[in-house]
């Protein structure tokens, strides 16, 4: 029989696991990926566990399993959707505006230790877990195609060279951000984004 009265998601506090029966679908997955991110920013990604998950959602782990067969499945499923709400799509009517409102923005993920602690670890499963890969690699289309579109703007506007090659462009965008994420040889700077955008756009504009 199904649960008449789950109760509303608690950010803080473990709920009673629901057993037995069928759960009312939709509202034990949306209870589940609000404890994920509620966790993801309390304690980080490496600490996230599936059990912590399920506790906080009030829900069998077999459940979580149900719809996620690994944590970084269920992660991303959490994680991407919230970074592409923060994420602007900025349309000024100028690309170089544009695109420093986008690597600002981008760059800021340094302000929360926990998300570039997850983006890392997205990272490495993406490499490690051939069943997860193809999930990470929809999100960061996703997110490859928000500059893409910017890109082009640019491109029909005349601001750019009309021959610009997009997906290499689009690299050169997101190449510093992973590779300082990752290597940490150099920090991610926010104040750094207006000057790595007249940079890389010296070598993009119509000649």
């Amino acid at each position: 029989m199904a649960d008449q009265n789950p109760g509303p998601t608690t950010a803080r506090s473990p709920r009673t696991p629901r057993t037995g029966g069928r759960v009312r679908s939709e509202d034990a997955r949306t209870d589940v990926l609000a404890a994920t991110t509620a966790l993801l920013d309390e304690a980080g990604y490496g600490r996230l566990t599936i059990e912590g998950v399920a506790a906080r959602a009030g829900v069998a782990k077999s459940t979580v399993y149900r719809w996620w067969k690994s944590k970084a499945a269920l992660v991303m499923d959490a994680f991407g959707p919230a970074v592409s709400r923060r994420m602007p799509e900025p349309d000024t009517g100028d690309c170089a505006e544009d695109l420093r409102i986008f690597l600002t923005r981008l760059y800021q993920v340094v302000d929360h230790p926990t998300r570039v602690e997850a983006l890392r670890g997205l990272m490495a499963e993406a490499q490690l877990d051939p069943a997860f890969a193809p999930r990470f690699q929809e999100w960061a289309q996703e997110r490859r195609r928000v500059v893409a579109e910017l890109l082009a703007r640019g491109v029909r506007r005349g601001e750019l060279d009309p021959e610009l090659d997009l997906d290499h462009a689009v690299d050169l965008v997101f190449g510093p951000f992973w590779y300082r994420l990752l290597v940490r040889h150099l920090p991610l700077d926010p104040t750094e984004a207006a000057d790595h955008t007249a940079r890389l756009l010296a070598g993009l504009r119509t000649r």
